[in-house]
């Protein structure tokens, strides 16, 4: 692993069901791949958990607990704004634009090149429980 990358992200949702499917599309068509985690680790950690991991890291779920059931995420408050992942080219974030029309999810921005950096394309979108999430292709060079 490069020093400084990221490692893992751990998402508590509130539906463990539905956000397990549109995970699994989404996260599949990055090429992370879905993984048991074993039994001993979710009796360690009180919960149920489900994962998917690729070369670039690896993405859990957790439910949310009961205390917080009806609390909604607030990008805007204190805590995570969003996530970026790279995409190959300005195709990819095409695709992934059409395979989230395609399982309905919320799209905020359609893909486009933005002002961002040059050559900068993005498409941005939101999971389920509102995390919002981009795709994006920057040629850094």
């Amino acid at each position: 692993m490069d020093r400084g990358s990221i490692n893992h992200l751990a998402l508590t949702v509130s539906d463990l069901v539905r956000s397990t499917e549109f995970y699994d599309r989404v996260l599949g068509f990055m090429g992370y791949a879905r993984v048991e985690v074993p039994e001993a680790t979710q009796q360690l950690m009180k919960t149920r958990l489900h994962a998917w991991t690729s070369p670039n890291g690896s993405i859990t779920l957790r439910p949310v607990t009961a205390e917080s059931a009806g609390k909604a995420h607030n990008r805007d408050a204190a805590g995570l704004n969003h996530m970026a992942f790279n995409a190959e080219n300005r195709a990819d974030v095409e695709r992934m634009y059409c395979l989230l029309q395609d399982i309905g999810a919320r799209i905020l921005d359609p893909p486009a090149e933005y002002p961002y950096f040059p050559g900068y394309f993005a498409v941005y979108f939101t999971d389920p429980d509102g995390f919002k999430f981009e795709y994006v292709f920057w040629p850094q060079t």
